[in-house]
């Protein structure tokens, strides 16, 4: 019984350590994404060209909808 909890008081340590490292590493900036935001902008007109094609589809919806109705 004493060796379970030797492990646990081991892993326990141990997880402590692991979290002390990610703490760490984001505060240091390890994850900070520097390389998307440079993409990104290659590919906006894209995104802005699909965006107002929906939303001019969902426009053209609406009024369909309404000379139904009407």
């Amino acid at each position: 019984m004493s060796v379970i909890y030797l492990l646990i008081t081991i892993s326990i340590f141990v997880a402590i350590g692991f979290f002390i490292a990610f703490v760490i590493a984001v505060k240091s900036g390890q994850y900070d994404d520097d390389y998307t935001p440079s993409v990104r902008m290659l590919f906006d007109d894209e995104i802005s060209k699909t965006k107002k094609q929906n939303s001019e589809g969902r426009i053209q919806k609406r009024r369909s909808k309404r000379e139904q109705t009407q």
